[in-house]
Order: structure tokens, then sequence, then C-alpha cells
């Protein structure tokens, strides 16, 4: 493989994903929106007469499910072409046509969730019984009418349907006040150079060894947050007031309650999440404390918390040494898993490998359920682009066993559910790393980047859970969430989150209103939850073997056919209770002692 970033055209076949298998004919993709459009017609003339019969309801949803599969493999294909070079005018063009497809088939089927909701009670179950084909569709159906009760009367329905744009303001605005319009000016970095600071390179700039790189792109930032504290702490007042009202029109008891029901998840486990980290917090502030002995700093501030206490070991790795690392890591999981992996891999070319000019960054596994479980990667031979490859290679595998498994409706994944199978591999890697490494300065380096995928996605997101409760629970009882009230409850936050080793920077108050995902409320708790039952997971599959694993796979089959918190019990964790949180809190306890004595 060659360093240099080549033209798409320039590199070899080897290492890009075989996605001509889609369409090996692509005059194929034109028909096939062209097909997905008249199925989609077709369905629009059912609008007011799906729940006349058992029969109408059958023809409808089949209708339904081929218009939007045609659709979504036609769009797939065209989004992962645009990905490979975003300068290719062809597939831009054929992309956004896609996407246009797909618009006018969602507003053309849009009829089908409220016909079935107010539909006469009991006959949906009726149909059910009367029509055996139906069955598939059971827990679909079961999970529209669960909102029955929560669902207004047509005309009511009809108001909010035209207010929703209106309603979704001030996430709009944020976005554009924030993406569009703040400029953060810009700093020094490590080789004295001037650049801009942007939302893009300031936890680069963040992982600085220089302590004045990492203050400077702190205080610089969160200066211009400051400036518009006002404005975003409006903006969220009204998007926290959106989401109360909302709750209280739909008859539901809380904002949290309105946001979690959908999936079926009891607010307890919101709670027991919070809980459970609150119980665990000594071992974070003695994790902080650490941090300041290491980097030898009489006062630890929060711009010192991203730069790595451990220097990473210079290896680098072959795209194939890469591939065998993480086979070998797998093996828990079973011969047939990784050997299917493999296949994937390197036989079957299910992964884009590396980078070209144009293509899109990061990582994602993506795909459709008819299509191989793709995965696009940028990889340069480094230890965390293994873990990339481990991730990614998770969600396909997901993917992969449910789409064999399940109908097409149920061939996705829940987001309480989707990242457990990617956090596993994660995890089984990093196990696998620390028993197989003869070097000290490599297996300090990798406590210290496990401990640090717990601080970040185990506490610091149960902190932004919290806060997202606070606001809410501040607003259900008529409190005004007015900018100094919203940053002194982060501050306090804060503060009891890292503890009493950290300096309490007056800059950090403001650090709330640079989370777009406070606009999408109750959402970052998943990414706590989800790392969790993960880590329990795969705790268990390497203490009990194949029972463990046993349980694991058959969750993998199952996609989005049951509620997610029932899904994870087949799996062996039950987050609906504080065990698997705590279970992965005390891995840290213990990767955190572990750190101590290397520091000693």
């Amino acid at each position: 493989m060659n360093n240099k970033i080549q033209n798409r055209s320039e590199i070899d076949s080897t290492y890009k994903w075989d996605i001509e298998k889609m369409y090996p004919e692509e005059k194929k993709w034109e028909s096939d929106l062209a097909e997905a459009l008249e199925l989609s017609g077709k369905f629009a003339e059912m609008k007011g007469h799906i729940t006349d019969s058992a029969d109408a309801l059958l023809d409808a949803l089949v209708l339904y499910t081929k218009a939007i599969r045609k659709a979504e493999y036609a769009f797939v294909y065209s989004r992962m072409r645009h990905d490979e070079d975003n300068g290719n005018s062809k597939y831009t063009g054929m992309n956004n046509k896609a996407m246009s497809v797909l618009a006018q088939i969602s507003a053309e089927t849009a009829f089908l969730t409220p016909e079935i909701l107010n539909s006469q009670d009991g006959c949906i179950e009726k149909f059910l019984k009367e029509k055996p084909e139906l069955e598939e569709y059971r827990y679909m159906l079961m999970t529209i009418l669960r909102g029955k009760e929560h669902t207004l009367s047509a005309e009511e329905e009809r108001i909010i349907s035209v207010l929703s744009e209106a309603l979704d303001a001030p996430d709009e605005a944020y976005t554009m006040l924030t993406d569009a319009d703040m400029a953060f000016g810009t700093v020094i970095d490590g080789k004295g150079n001037e650049i801009p600071l942007t939302h893009g390179n300031f936890i680069t700039l963040m992982e600085s060894e220089d302590p004045s790189v990492r203050q400077s792109a702190f205080e610089t930032l969160y200066t211009k947050y400051k400036e518009f504290n006002n404005t975003i702490s409006t903006l969220y007042n009204y998007n926290v007031k959106k989401d109360v009202l909302m709750a209280k029109l739909r008859r539901y008891p809380s904002a949290l309650n309105a946001a979690l029901a959908p999936e079926n998840i009891p607010d307890s486990v919101y709670h027991n999440l919070i809980q459970a980290v609150h119980e665990a917090l000594p071992a974070m502030h003695k994790y902080v404390s650490i941090r300041k002995k290491a980097l030898g700093l009489d006062s630890l501030h929060m711009y010192d918390v991203y730069t790595p206490l451990v220097s990473v070991p210079e290896t680098h790795y072959t795209f194939q040494e890469a591939v065998d690392i993480a086979c070998e890591a797998l093996k828990p999981l079973g011969d047939d898993y990784v050997a299917t992996l493999r296949k994937g891999i390197l036989e079957e070319r299910w992964v884009d490998i590396l980078e070209n000019k144009g293509k899109t960054s990061g990582a994602y596994s993506f795909g459709v359920y008819d299509s191989d479980p793709y995965i696009l990667m940028n990889f340069k031979g480094t230890l965390k682009d293994i873990f990339t490859l481990v991730h990614e290679g998770g969600h396909s595998m997901h993917s992969w066993y449910t789409r064999r498994t399940q109908p097409y409706i149920y061939g996705e994944h829940s987001i309480f559910t989707a990242e457990v199978a990617s956090t596993v591999n994660e995890t089984l890697l990093m196990h696998y790393l620390l028993e197989n490494t003869e070097s000290e300065e490599m297996r300090r380096y990798l406590i210290n980047f496990y401990i640090d995928e717990f601080k970040s996605t185990l506490f610091r997101q149960t902190m932004f859970a919290e806060f997202e409760l606070k606001a809410h629970q501040l607003a259900e009882v008529g409190e005004p969430l007015t900018a100094e009230n919203l940053d002194a409850e982060y501050q306090k936050l804060n503060a009891q989150y890292f503890g009493p080793e950290m300096d309490s920077d007056d800059y950090i108050q403001y650090e709330w209103s640079r989370i777009p995902h406070f606009f999408r409320s109750f959402y970052v708790f998943q990414y706590a939850t989800g790392y969790s039952a993960a880590n329990a997971l795969a705790n268990r599959i390497l203490t009990e073997g194949a029972p463990a694993v046993q349980d694991y796979r058959k969750f993998l089959t199952l996609g989005d056919s049951m509620d997610p918190i029932d899904l994870l019990k087949i799996a062996g964790v039950n987050m609906s209770t504080e065990e698997p949180v705590r279970n992965a809190l005390s891995t840290f306890t213990e990767l955190v002692d572990e750190l101590a004595k290397a520091f000693e």
C-alpha cells in the first residue's frame, strides 16, 4: 500500500469494496427507482382503505415494504458511490435523485401509521387472527398501536404536523448559528503555526502535549460560546419547552417518558444509569488525580483531559496484519463468526480500505437488506485503525446475521442496541491486546486508551444525560431556563463528575452549549447504556464461554424484531437493572487501579 493519497482510479481493486455486484448494469438503478415510485403510487391509491379488511391490510403492508425496499437499495448504492469520491458529479447527481425519490415515497406512504392508529379498537388483533400471513407484521403493528393512547384527533394531529417545521426552528437556528455563523478565530499550534480554530480540529489541539496550545484552544473556543450564551440558551429553552408541551399534549407523564415510550424503555433505565455512575465517581476522581500526577501539573484544568498520558508506540500494521489481529481477538465469538468476517473482508471485498482524493472521511458500516454489509474506512496502518476495523466489523456482522434471519421489516437495529455489537468487538480486541502485549509501554497505553473510552462514553454521556434531565425537570415545574441557570447547572455537574482535583475553569460552564445532541432530547444516554451492555456482554463471553456466546449470537440474529430491553435480555444483560452498568464500572475501577500502579 502507498501512503500517498491517490486518485480513486489509481487504487487497485483489491483495496476497494465490491459494490459493482449491487448493480452490474447501472441502467437497472434507474428502473429500480422508477419501479419504487410506481409501487408507492399504487400504495397511495389505498389511502382510506387499508384497514377495511385483513386482506386490504396485508396487501398494503406488502406493497409498502416492496416500495421502500426497492428505493433504499438504489439509494444506498448511490450514497456509497458518492462517498467513494465526493467530487464525482455523476454519483452526486444519482444520490440527489435517490434522496428525492425517497422523500416522495415517504410523503406518499405517510398515511400508513395514522390509519392503523385510527382503526377501531380490536380491529388489528382481529385481522391478525383472520389472516395468518399478517403474523410476520405483528410486532410492527403492535408497536404502532402502542402509541394509540397518545395519538390525538385527526384534526389535532394535522395541526401538529403543519406546525412541525416551526417547532423544529430552535434546532435549525442552533445549527446555522454554530456551524455557519460562528467563527472561532485562530490559535498557535504545537509547531508555531497560526491556524483557524474549528469544530473539526478542536479535540486534536486539546490532545497537544503543549499546555499553552491546549489552553489557547479551550479559552478561544469557549470565549465565542460565551459571547452567544444568551442566544443559545434561549434556543435551548424553547427546544425544551417544545418537548414538555408535546408530552403534555400527548398525555405522557413527562418529557423523558415521551422520549423513551416509543421503544418501550422504562424511565428507570435512565435513572438507574445516573445512579450507578454516581456510585462510581470516586474511581473517576481517582483517575483525575492520576492524570494530574502523570502530567506533572500543579493544577489540572479541563483543557488537560484529552492529552494522552502515554504516547502510542510507533508501530505500523499492514491491512492483512490488521485483519489477522482482529480475527484472533474475535475468536471467542466462534470459528464460523471469524471465518465469515475474514471471508467478507478479504474475499468478498466488503471493505473500502484506502483513502483516496475526494473520499468521505472517517468510517462506517453501511449497506442494505439485500446487499453485503459494506464498510468504508481510511486505513493508515495505526492501532486505532485496527479498532476501527473491529468496530465497523461488529456492525457489519450484526447486519449479516440479522438479514439472514429476519424479514425485511426487522432487518435494522434500534438506536438503543445499534452500538452493542461494535463495542463488544472493541472490548474483545482490547482484552486480546492486553493479554498478548509484552511491552510495558504498550500496556500502559492500552490501559489509558481503555479508561479514556469509559470516560468519554460512559461518564461524559451520562453527565450530559443528567444535564438534559435536570433542564426538562426545571421546565416542567415552570422554572425559566436562563443562561445563568443552565450554565450554573452544568458547572455544578462538571465539578461533581470530575472531582476536587480538577480546577474549576469558568469557561467549562459554556460547554453544554456546543453539544448539538441536546437538541435531540434524551438521545445521548443510549451511548452510555450501549457501552455498558457491550462491556457486560464481552466480559460474560470471556468468562462463561459457550453459553454466553450462544446467547449473544442469538441476539445478533434478532434485528429490530423485539423491544430493545427484551433483545438485550436474550443476549444476557438486563438493562432494566443497574447491574450491567455497575459491572462495566467495576472494570473501569480495576483499570484505574492498574494505571495508578504504573505511575507510582
